[in-house]
């Protein structure tokens, strides 16, 4: 038999509701809970917004309490909890659905309800005992979801992305560090896969750095349009219920709470139904995995074989790649950046949806948008550490066959053009596809004077000119 489980009663608009006796949730969260079985996964996944909600709750106390809206022992109580929560503690407590109907509003009152039961305990009373300090009335005082939810989503992106953009350096100084370890390595360049002209290794790896360096640079500029917050805004922007003070009180109190240099929108009805902050930074997370997806494609491409393909770089093996294929040893890593790549650029799809969809004074999709940009950044962050540390760091070259390639490839003849010009060269590429032979080769016979300045032209050295390698 199963032990009954004790509970509390408690009440809202709809009726009474048991609640486990032991939960620091409370009536809204059993109904959100229940409302919203949609993905499984509970707010408590995120816990850079947990952390964002009990800093936001914080300010909002501090600020009250600054005003004389709120006595200084129930602030007292408040912030203390929230200061729990943002040790770490009574995440498990965050409960509903990330994706869940009423623009947070779910959310909000499991981050009241939690916050008000543990400062319950604080004050020696019983969990549920809202006579004496309410969700609502309380640690909701001066709020709405519509300005909390929004000022937490933000408040966490940013601390996202800053990791994030760590995980971006640590990539682009691996992919940096394999371009000075083959600055010196030739091989052949391509177009639309075919030979194109020589170049170093060094230069092709310092390709994967540079635009990760560049994407540094446009995600640290997409963050601070996310640093414009609408907290005291209230229900629409209007600021109702809030005293005068409140919005720059709180606003002070939350930049000092997370040390970010929050500032408070220029117009609060359009801050709250506004997301393009968010269209933008999805955009160039886009932009992000783009661009690693296709060094990815590169990696995958440029190691291939190892005998029926380019098989010019090494990716270390770190798994058997077949049930069937012994010996088979695939490019696992490369292949799962690839997948979150694709996961990003439908995130963006989902965003730019979400955000379009926002009527009149309020958008109520900010959820889905929290879900899909946590997901892109906290993926990508993943994955670019994974893709440095599992592969990038490991990956060798096949220096002679490299060399080889290039010797045998009719793309040499390119770089005689200034000295033979086009049509004479065309000759000899003719002829070394017609006989089989290599340009090198060719160009030895013909001529001695003409065989060391091709030599010369091939150093890598020369050749490292169209791109600054690292020093």
């Amino acid at each position: 038999m199963t032990a009954a489980v004790a509970t509390r009663s408690e009440h809202d608009l709809l009726g009474d509701r048991d609640v486990p006796a032991e939960a620091y949730w409370g009536i809204h969260t059993l109904r959100a809970m229940e409302n919203f079985p949609i993905t499984g996964t509970p707010i408590s996944a995120y816990p850079h917004l947990i952390d964002a909600l009990a800093a936001v709750k914080e300010a909002a106390a501090r600020a009250n309490e600054e005003l004389g809206l709120l006595a200084p022992e129930k602030a007292a109580v408040i912030i203390e909890a929230c200061r729990e929560i943002r040790d770490g503690k009574l995440h498990d407590q965050f409960v509903v659905d990330v994706i869940q109907g009423g623009a947070g509003t779910s959310t909000n009152m499991n981050a009241n309800e939690v916050i008000a039961n543990r400062a319950l305990e604080l004050l020696s009373h019983e969990k549920g005992q809202y006579s004496f300090l309410h969700p609502n009335e309380d640690v909701n005082l001066g709020q709405s979801t519509n300005d909390v939810y929004p000022t937490a989503i933000k408040t966490a992106t940013i601390f996202a992305v800053r990791e994030l953009l760590k995980a971006m350096a640590v990539l682009q100084d691996s992919f940096a560090a394999k371009a000075v370890e083959f600055r010196g390595v030739l091989k052949m360049g391509r177009t639309q896969l075919q030979d194109a002209v020589p170049m170093t290794l060094g230069q092709e790896f310092s390709t994967f750095a540079v635009m990760l360096d560049e994407d540094r640079s446009r995600l640290a500029e997409a963050v601070e349009l996310i640093h414009e917050i609408n907290l005291g805004a209230t229900a629409i922007g209007t600021g109702l219920n809030a005293p005068a003070g409140y919005a720059d009180s709180a606003r002070r109190h939350l930049a000092e709470i997370t040390g970010l240099p929050l500032v408070t929108a220029a117009n609060l009805v359009e801050a709250t139904q506004d997301c393009g902050a968010f269209v933008q930074m999805s955009g160039v997370l886009k932009r992000i995995a783009v661009k690693l997806s296709k060094s990815c494609n590169d990696l995958r491409l440029l190691s291939s074989g190892p005998r029926a393909g380019l098989g010019e770089i090494n990716l270390p093996p770190v798994q058997a790649g077949s049930s069937i294929m012994p010996g088979k040893v695939n490019p696992v890593i490369p292949e799962v950046v690839n997948q979150i790549a694709f996961e990003v650029i439908g995130n963006d799809v989902t965003i730019t949806m979400a955000a379009e969809a926002g009527q009149l004074q309020l958008n109520a999709f900010e959820p889905i948008i929290l879900h899909s940009l946590s997901e892109s950044l906290t993926h990508l962050r993943a994955g670019c550490l994974t893709l440095a540390e599992r592969c990038v760091d490991g990956i060798t070259a096949n220096e002679d066959e490299l060399r080889a390639a290039v010797e045998n490839s009719i793309g040499l003849v390119t770089a005689l053009n200034p000295y033979i010009g086009y049509t004479a060269a065309t000759d000899i590429a003719k002829e070394a596809l017609a006989t089989g032979r290599g340009v090198a080769e060719l160009v030895q016979e013909k001529g001695l004077l003409l065989a060391e300045t091709l030599a010369e032209l091939l150093r890598p050295e020369i050749l490292a000119g169209g791109a600054q390698l690292p020093a």
